[in-house]
């Protein structure tokens, strides 16, 4: 019972106190509806491929389209940003800020490392998708060793 009441609190401060968080939400404009799917495999170890949407709308207003897919921890911290995977810029391009040029479904793969390039420890993550500034509630990820 404890436990239960110690994580809630975590998470509730969290919530509060990290206005700039995962978690916050965009605040300009609509946001155009996306359905996000989960990572697979999950869990995983070493390697997941997270699918992501850049929809139609974003393209209505013409310009640039701008994506990016970050990793978090459980603290909202940012963990790494994953590759694209079949970019015209190429395979291991890091999804921050990165340009597409057209609507469709992508694919982004996190090999289960930091930013500085060691193995996360196994645990509870989060991915967010982020385009044109507009944040999408982030998806759950564990990975597993």
């Amino acid at each position: 019972m404890r436990r239960t009441w110690g994580v809630g609190i975590v998470l509730l401060l969290l919530l509060v106190f990290a206005p700039d968080s995962v978690f916050a939400q965009a605040s300009s404009g609509r946001r155009p509806e996306v359905k996000l799917k989960g990572n697979y495999p999950n869990p995983f170890n070493p390697t997941t491929t997270i699918p992501f949407p850049v929809p139609e709308a974003f393209f209505e207003a013409g310009g640039q389209v701008r994506v990016t897919i970050g990793i978090y921890n459980m603290l909202s911290q940012l963990v790494a940003y994953p590759t694209a995977l079949n970019h015209p810029a190429g395979n291991n391009v890091p999804i921050n800020n990165l340009q597409y040029f057209s609507p469709g479904e992508f694919e982004a793969f996190w090999d289960g490392t930091d930013k500085t390039g060691r193995k996360v420890a196994s645990g509870v993550y989060y991915w967010q998708l982020v385009v044109n500034g507009v944040k999408y509630p982030p998806k759950k990820m564990i990975v597993s060793k």
